[in-house]
């Protein structure tokens, strides 16, 4: 049987899960040593965070001799796409485009990554409409049929 994974993870359970994609298999002593240059955790800390994210079904364990590694099956960029679309799915449709470009314009970007948004904003044109149509039953925004005042 396969377990259903938890993908609402904590800021703190974001902050293990960098360190795993980025190490593959770790242990939580791997885990605390990356880390404690930017928290002041305690060991049970990390631990704790291990445990919820096991139980969350985000990482896996295997034991090795008296200690346990630790990896994950998820990819770091599709677990972001997910949390991404989840969040895009529960706001107003009118109001994706303005917060992407508000997140655009509040990140550094290399000149590569402006080039990819650049052919991805092109592509988009040719899909484009006149106006995005509100996604949202009434009462959950500030919408008024043919005008947005989100």
């Amino acid at each position: 049987m396969t377990k259903a994974i938890d993908s609402n993870i904590t800021d703190s359970e974001w902050e293990v899960m960098r360190v795993v994609w980025a190490q593959n298999k770790t242990t939580s002593k791997d885990i605390r040593d990356i880390i404690e240059n930017k928290k002041n955790w305690k060991p049970a800390t990390t631990k704790t965070l291990i445990g919820r994210l096991v139980d969350k079904g985000v990482l896996n364990t295997e034991k090795d001799g008296n200690k346990y590694i630790y990896s994950t099956d998820l990819k770091e960029s599709d677990f972001l796409k997910s949390r991404l679309e989840q969040t895009f799915n529960n706001i107003c449709s009118k109001d994706v485009g303005k917060i992407i470009a508000d997140l655009i314009s509040k990140s550094t970007l290399s000149f590569r990554d402006i080039e990819e948004l650049e052919e991805v904003l092109e592509m988009k044109k040719k899909n484009a409409v006149d106006e995005v149509q509100c996604n949202c039953v009434p009462g959950q925004c500030n919408c008024v049929p043919g005008q947005c005042n989100c």
